[in-house]
């Protein structure tokens, strides 16, 4: 059955997936579940930025609480810096974030490239050992991660915190099915020119991929930056604690103020909007395109 109809006016009617038009019911339950599922998703963060700017004449406790704030001030913010080195913590997390997103788009790059493209006795093991990660939690090798960064001697710093995520297993694979999807005849071209492996991975691969590094790169940003019991076992020395852990702080000397701590929530949840509005149109647009171009 042909995607869309011919009306009178000789264009193109848009149809759904079965051939024919949604009715204007079944429009209306898209619509409801699409706002639905928005408010299960959204809902949370605004409420937390709204209790974020309330002042503190108003009660935060009542059973039917204003969803906006009368009074909108930035006090609560200024109360966090005030009360714990956030700034401090944020540039932490930062440095953190940086090394597993520096080493997951080099080291998933590189491994991908090499399980997707390169010909190696022992691959299918290797991949096989990859997939075979993803079946292990990661609460089981923890107490594995924390023998190995104290016997390097990375205890109590930030590399040693960074490092069991420098590479993680499912950018791996997410790598090495975005390599397998490029032509094969685009490496067959590239060869026939004379170009060795890394002539391939760098002028042929790396444009292929643009969308799916970006995912990488956003993922590993937020898992890193929001990793809370990794940091707290490894770190013992409170400046050098991320921002995660910096933020127990408020929960503890601020328990009846929920004000404070939904700033310091947002303080936190800030950067991650940055980034995922730096990188999403890239994301996109290797998506519509396809990730490849003649």
């Amino acid at each position: 059955m042909s995607p869309g109809r011919i009306n009178r006016a000789g264009r193109t009617s848009r149809t759904g997936s079965s051939g024919r038009t949604p009715s204007a019911a079944e429009k209306a339950v898209r619509y409801l579940l699409l706002v639905l599922v928005l408010l299960l998703t959204i809902g949370p963060f605004l409420w937390q930025l709204s209790t974020s700017l309330k002042g503190p004449g108003e009660d935060v406790w009542s059973r039917t609480p204003d969803f906006l704030p009368e009074d909108p001030t930035l006090a609560n913010y200024v109360q966090v810096a005030d009360t714990i080195p956030v700034w401090s913590y944020a540039a932490n997390s930062l440095i953190v974030a940086a090394i597993a997103v520096v080493g997951n788009v080099v080291g998933a790059t590189l491994a991908g490239f090499a399980l997707a493209r390169l010909r190696f006795r022992g691959a299918r093991l290797a991949l096989g050992l990859f997939v075979a990660t993803l079946v292990l939690p990661g609460e089981v090798t923890i107490v594995s991660q924390y023998v190995t960064v104290r016997s390097l001697g990375l205890t109590d710093t930030l590399l040693g915190v960074a490092l069991p995520g420098a590479i993680a297993m499912l950018n791996v694979l997410l790598m090495y099915t975005a390599f397998r999807a490029v032509p094969p005849e685009l490496d067959a071209a590239a060869l026939v020119d004379g170009a060795n492996a890394w002539q391939r991975l760098v002028h042929v691969g790396l444009p292929s991929v643009r969308g799916m590094l970006s995912v990488v790169v956003i993922f590993t940003f937020i898992g890193a930056w929001d990793d809370f019991l990794w940091p707290l076992i490894v770190l013992n020395d409170p400046s050098r604690y991320t921002l995660t852990v910096g933020l127990q702080y408020l929960d503890g000397t601020f328990s009846a103020n929920p004000r404070l701590i939904a700033a310091g929530t947002m303080i936190a949840f800030l950067p991650i909007v940055a980034v995922f509005a730096v990188l999403q149109r890239f994301f996109f647009r290797g998506v519509e395109e396809g990730a490849i171009k003649g």
